[in-house]
Formats: C-alpha cells, sequence, structure tokens
C-alpha cells in the first residue's frame, strides 16, 4: 500500500475501510438469514456449528467459502483503519488540512466516526461467529458495546457541531460548490450511531438497557432523518441548478445505506419495543415498511446509474479508460462500495422479515432463488469494484 501522501491524503480514503468492513457484515448475512438460530435473534458460531453438522457437503463447502469472505474483509477493514489513521494523523500536520477545515468540505471529517461505528459492528459479527458460547454472556457485554457507540456518537456530534457552529456563524456556504448529495454524509453517519444503538436495544432483555439504547438509537435516528431531508432539499436544487459534479455523480447512491440503515433501526427498535412494551405487530408491518425502503432504493440506484453512465463515471472513476485518468482518481469513489452492500443487506431483510416470516414465500424455494440472484449479482458486481478500486487508489504504483 502506498505511504506518508500527506497533502495528496483525504478522509474520503476511510471509506476504503467502511466499505470492506460493510463487505465483513454482508457476508454475515448469508448465517443470519439462511441459517436457524432458534437460541438468539442473529447466527452465532454455536448455532451454525450445530447446523453444519446434520447439512449436506454442499451447505458445508458454501459456508466455508461464506466464513472465509467474511474473514477476509474483516482483516482488510482493520488493515485500512490502521492505515487510514496512520495516514490523517501525518494529513493533520499539513497546509491541505488546515484549507479543509475552513471550507465546505470539512463535513467529509463525519466519514471518521462513521467508520468507528463499523469497526464497532464488525468486532460485534466476528466476535458471535469465531466465540464459542459467547452469547451465553452476552448481557454482560452489551453495557460495553453501548459505551462504544456512546464514543462514537458524541465523536460524531463534535465533529458536525464544529463543522456546522462555523457555517451558522459566518455563513458563505457555498451552493454552487456543493451540487451533489457529499452533504448527506452527515445523515449517513448518524444513522450509522443510530443502528448501532439499535442492537442491544433489540437484543438485550435487561429492560434498563433496552429503555435507554432505545432512546439514544431514537435520538440519532430523528437526527439523520432531520439532515437528510434537509441536505437532500438542498443538493437537488443545487444539482437541478448547476447540474451535478462528475465527481460527485455517485452520491445519489448514498441515500441506499442511509435508506437501509434507518429501516434496519426501525425494525430493531420495534422488536426492542415489543419486548417492553408486550405488544408485536402484525407482518403487514413488516411488509409495508421493507417494501417502501426497498422501493426507494430501487428508484434512487435506477436513477444514480443513469446519472453515472451519461457522465461517463464508471470508465474514467473506476477503470480509468481515458486520457485523464490520473485526474480523476479519487478517494470518493469509494462511495460506490456501501450502496451495493446495503442494497444486499436490506433486500435480506426484505426476503425474511417481510415475505418469509409473512408466510409469503418459502426459503429456499425456487421464487425465493430467483428474489435472491439480482441481490446475489450487486454483491459481487460489489466486490470486484472494491477489488478495481484498492488496486487502483491503494497499490504501491497507483
Amino acid at each position: 500500500m502506498i505511504k506518508n501522501l500527506k497533502e495528496q491524503y483525504s478522509p474520503f480514503f476511510f471509506l476504503a475501510a467502511l466499505g470492506n468492513g460493510g463487505l465483513t457484515v454482508a457476508f454475515f448475512i448469508f448465517f443470519m438469514f439462511m441459517t436457524p438460530h432458534p437460541d438468539g435473534p442473529i447466527a452465532t458460531f454455536d448455532s451454525v456449528r450445530i447446523t453444519l453438522s446434520t447439512a449436506p457437503s454442499y451447505v458445508t463447502w458454501l459456508s466455508v467459502v461464506a466464513y472465509a469472505l467474511m474473514l477476509y474483509y474483516a482483516v482488510n477493514h482493520i488493515r485500512l483503519l490502521v492505515w487510514n489513521i496512520r495516514e490523517y494523523r501525518l494529513y493533520k500536520k499539513t497546509e491541505a488540512y488546515k484549507e479543509l477545515i475552513k471550507g465546505n468540505n470539512e463535513i467529509t471529517l463525519m466519514v471518521i466516526p462513521l467508520t468507528l461505528t463499523m469497526t464497532i459492528n464488525v468486532l460485534f459479527v466476528l466476535g458471535a461467529m469465531l466465540v464459542p458460547g459467547l452469547w451465553g454472556i452476552v448481557e454482560i457485554l452489551f453495557p460495553f458495546a453501548f459505551l462504544a457507540f456512546f464514543a462514537t456518537g458524541v465523536y460524531s456530534l463534535v465533529v458536525f457541531y464544529r463543522y456546522y457552529s462555523k457555517l451558522l456563524l459566518k455563513g458563505h456556504f457555498q451552493h454552487s460548490m456543493n451540487n451533489s448529495l457529499a452533504q448527506m454524509i452527515s445523515s449517513f453517519t448518524f444513522a450509522m450511531n443510530a443502528v448501532g444503538f439499535a442492537a442491544p436495544a433489540a437484543m438485550s432483555e435487561n429492560r434498563v438497557m433496552v429503555v435507554v439504547a432505545t432512546f439514544f438509537s431514537i435520538s440519532f435516528f430523528a437526527i439523520a432523518a432531520l439532515l437528510a431531508a434537509k441536505n437532500l432539499v438542498l443538493g437537488f436544487h443545487a444539482m437541478l441548478d448547476k447540474g451535478i459534479s462528475r465527481e460527485g455523480s455517485a452520491s445519489i447512491w448514498i441515500i441506499i445505506p442511509i435508506l437501509t440503515l434507518l429501516g434496519i433501526t426501525t425494525i430493531r427498535l420495534h422488536h426492542g419495543l415489543g419486548f417492553l412494551f408486550a405488544s408485536h405487530g402484525s407482518p403487514a408491518f413488516h411488509f409495508i415498511f421493507c417494501s417502501t425502503f426497498i422501493s426507494l432504493q430501487i428508484f434512487f440506484g435506477i436513477l444514480g446509474y443513469i446519472v453515472m453512465r451519461q457522465n461517463n463515471y464508471f470508465p474514467e472513476f473506476i477503470h480509468g479508460r481515458s486520457e485523464t485518468a490520473n485526474a480523476v482518481k479519487t478517494p470518493a469513489t469509494y462511495a460506490l462500495i456501501c450502496p451495493g452492500v446495503a442494497f444486499w443487506v436490506f433486500g435480506m431483510f426484505f426476503l425474511d422479515k417481510a415475505l418469509v416470516k409473512a408466510g409469503l414465500l418459502t426459503l429456499f424455494s425456487i421464487p425465493w432463488f430467483v428474489l435472491l440472484l439480482p441481490l446475489l449479482l450487486v454483491l459481487v458486481k460489489t466486490m470486484q469494484i472494491n477489488w478495481k478500486l484498492n488496486k487502483r487508489l491503494l497499490g504501491p504504483y497507483s
């Protein structure tokens, strides 16, 4: 990997670590929704071991592949996180950093707490899938997980308040220079905080933990939704006025992971509130809710694809097939990874919560595989793009 970028570094490089963390969770989803886990709300080492002990050999081999890929992306996430922290510390000593925090691009620093929150999720997944018997002491671990999410939540607010207080005091927000949805990164970060707090809210059986975690999850959910509405209106206003910037074309897809995070948060909170008040909603809730969110994801997915294709984004920014390829080597292109992962993840929630659990679809039936296929294609394409971007932007000769 390249080192000592200094002024050539960008906080957007944290998106590389974020994407690999998301792919770690993506392969955990295979076990989450395709293997039984009657003793807990998520798949664990013990539940998978019991399943594989009686499974056909081809299921065992597929599980080994999924396990290996999950570990591969987890290691890459940690490696890229350490690399980013080191490079960011060098970057903070440069004039480029001083210029960054003077302008509207300071919002890019929100990717740091966003990535750190993803790291907590990755560690949670690894613990569940690698440590035998861990779920037996999970109630002891939930307070530590809560404190970790609390720390990244506070970090997110500190970065946001520092940026926004300067805007409110001095003004000078350059709408003409923000003709994309890049400002939505704040909503993305707060949505990640919300879904983090929603984990103990949904899975804990300690009422105090559920109440406190639910409150903080709702708080960050509300902040993320409010900022998303504001940034969506301002972003599209600038894009309709000036046209979208070529480099920011991929930002249209940022709505997809935001919807996934807010959607999973809602599902988790619905489960946690059912535990608190002994009232569980009908299958119609999950069908209507999940259908709405995945429909919006498909809508913005198609819109973003059309814009990027007409902007010649894919050949230049991903493959470098142009005379100006060196001019478009930007780590912001890593923003393509999260939407692909997010669509796969929420797609699996849609299949499970809205269709299988509602009795509308049978797991591993032909219609189920037909619906699974487009999700798998998106995941495979996302993995390919991630590999190309790593080679092109992080390789020693990039």
